[in-house]
């Protein structure tokens, strides 16, 4: 699994957007929203964060689009 920035993974009902990644550490935003600016922001190891993603799918930029708004 490649993880980039700005990627939005969905988990359940919650939306996962990775907002700062680096070597060890990823900083994500999990919201209700794929296309909304709120939600609260989490700080976990890059293992903590790949077994969260566990059941995740990756979002296309089409599917985010086409999300309804908040």
């Amino acid at each position: 699994m490649k993880l980039k920035q700005s990627q939005i993974w969905k988990q359940g009902d919650q939306y996962l957007r990775i907002v700062r990644l680096e070597r060890l550490e990823v900083e994500y935003k999990s919201m209700n929203r794929p296309n909304t600016k709120k939600g609260t922001h989490h700080q976990v190891s890059k293992k903590e964060f790949c077994r969260l993603l566990k059941g995740a799918t990756l979002l296309t930029d089409v599917e985010i689009f086409l999300a309804p708004p908040a």
